[in-house]
């Protein structure tokens, strides 16, 4: 008694806990079993923060700037389940969205309140998903155990018994009985398969299947909950090695030997100032036909691209390497690595061109746009990094995070297939020639544009014959509510005004 005494309040709080779990469970399985994710994603996510930070005056940090802007990201993210269908960011936002959420809840809840743009808050949100929560597997049972003892006396607990015995006896025995009273009067019969028609609907297997993961998510999310509210400060695993790590990282940072690095840049820089030297000799020529070796722009787009790419990725790492652990106070590093990164700028634009050139002779795609994306992206790295050698108090760690994450919204939210159209159309305007095939296989994001281009710019049947297939496609695709997305609810729309198409 003095037991169930000491533990009433917690105990109050963690049953409110796990039902609230389970209730968020019921939800999700509604939301996904069986369903293509669409606005369900972005409402889940939101009845997932509500369970999590309901109790927001509990052990949690105060919601910084990163905080705030971090939960507008996931939130953008999980909304482009109900605006686009783009195939690509609809397979990677299932793994982005939900590693984004682990480390916000580690960076708001965790108990070692890491800064969130030091490695260390990956660290703690693995811990928290793997140790802290999978501890409190048994505080499930345990909850269990401890609520029906407080409710159920011992002469309770064998009347539940006998109940449940005397209905595993009497349900084959029913079974039975009334299969043999259906056969011996037709009117009984009648009243026996004029049952509902959703009992007729009911399969045991999609019942059980959803009971299985009511269950399992349910038990899931309690724990993780709960690793926040009761977590094991001891700090072992990995919250351990995160601790340590973190510990030699404040005794201060490990220099490279200014001789070494400054050998290394001016070997490396010399390669790359005889290369664009080179570059320079036809790098703007090309456009007006002035190509090495009388390559084709196709044969000249081809050469090289990837190895570009690849040598920038290498020096952007050097230079990050350099900004870390070399001593910047000397004049001739910072010297030789904007000469580094100028020499990066070149081949990077080198890169960009030749991929323009390609384009041109082969049209767009999705690789291509994200290539495309990529070094833009990279580029604006080299331009934050070159103000970093001049202002060494520029935060580069959180620079980088924000802009990371930033241009991954962007990425989501341009409308990558509609541009790929827009853009192989126009190609299709200037040389005649257009991958019909390709196009048809965009998502539901560029159909309005094919539409239009297939009743105004395109003749023949070829391109609408290919709509007419998209349109076979997408209406059977899953209408219920939970997988309604805008995109495909305006290709849809557009299909159906083409002359001729079915409505």
């Amino acid at each position: 008694m003095i037991y169930l005494n000491t533990i009433r309040k917690p105990l109050g709080r963690s049953t409110a806990a796990l039902i609230g779990a389970f209730v968020l469970a019921i939800a999700h399985q509604y939301l996904f079993y069986d369903n293509v994710p669409g606005v369900s994603y972005p409402l889940f996510v939101i009845l997932l923060y509500t369970y999590l930070f309901h109790d927001w005056r509990d052990r949690l940090r105060e919601i910084s700037g990163f905080g705030w802007f971090l939960f507008v990201v996931v939130l953008l993210l999980s909304v482009t389940y109900g605006l686009f269908s783009n195939p690509i960011l609809y397979a990677l936002n299932l793994v982005v969205v939900p590693i984004l959420i682990f480390i916000h809840t580690a960076y708001l809840r965790g108990v070692n309140q890491s800064a969130w743009w030091k490695f260390g808050i990956v660290n703690d949100a693995l811990d928290h998903l793997l140790s802290q929560s999978l501890r409190h597997l048994p505080t499930v049972f345990r909850i269990f155990k401890i609520s029906v003892a407080r409710k159920m006396g011992a002469e309770q607990k064998s009347t539940l018994g006998k109940v449940f015995i005397g209905l595993l006896i009497a349900v084959p025995l029913l079974i039975i009985v009334i299969s043999l009273l259906a056969s011996a009067d037709g009117v009984f019969n009648r009243f026996v398969n004029g049952a509902p028609e959703w009992m007729n609907s009911l399969s045991i297997g999609e019942g059980l299947s959803r009971g299985i993961w009511i269950i399992v998510c349910g038990v899931l999310f309690f724990c993780y909950l709960w690793g926040f509210v009761k977590p094991k400060r001891a700090k072992t695993g990995m919250a351990g090695i995160s601790g340590k790590l973190e510990e030699s990282a404040n005794r201060g940072t490990a220099k490279i030997d200014p001789i070494i690095l400054t050998t290394l840049l001016l070997s490396v820089n010399a390669v790359y100032v005889l290369f664009v030297a080179v570059q320079f000799s036809y790098l703007f020529g090309a456009w007006d036909g002035g190509l090495p070796d009388g390559k084709t722009y196709a044969e000249y787009a081809r050469s090289g691209f990837v190895e570009l790419v690849i040598v920038t990725v290498i020096n952007f790492a050097l230079l990050m390497i350099t900004l870390v652990r070399g001593d910047m106070t000397r004049r001739r590093i910072a010297a030789l690595l904007y000469i580094l990164i100028g020499c990066s700028g070149v081949m990077l634009y080198s890169a960009y061109m030749r991929l323009v050139l390609y384009e041109e002779a082969y049209g767009y795609t999705y690789i291509r746009f994200l290539v495309h994306a990529f070094m833009i992206y990279l580029a604006v790295m080299l331009v934050i990094a070159a103000v970093r050698v001049r202002m060494r108090i520029l935060p580069l760690a959180k620079c980088y995070i924000v802009i990371s994450l930033a241009a991954y919204v962007f990425i989501n939210y341009v409308g990558m297939d509609r541009l790929i159209a827009e853009n192989n159309i126009e190609r299709y305007q200037e040389t005649g020639k257009i991958d019909l095939q390709y196009l048809s296989g965009l998502s539901a994001d560029a159909i309005p544009t094919l539409v239009n281009f297939s009743e105004q710019e395109y003749p023949g049947p070829g391109m609408k014959t290919l709509l007419v297939n998209k349109w076979e496609t997408i209406k059977v695709e899953d209408r219920r509510w939970p997988s309604f997305n805008v995109s495909i609810f305006r290709a849809e729309k557009a299909l159906n005004e083409i002359a001729g198409m079915p409505h």
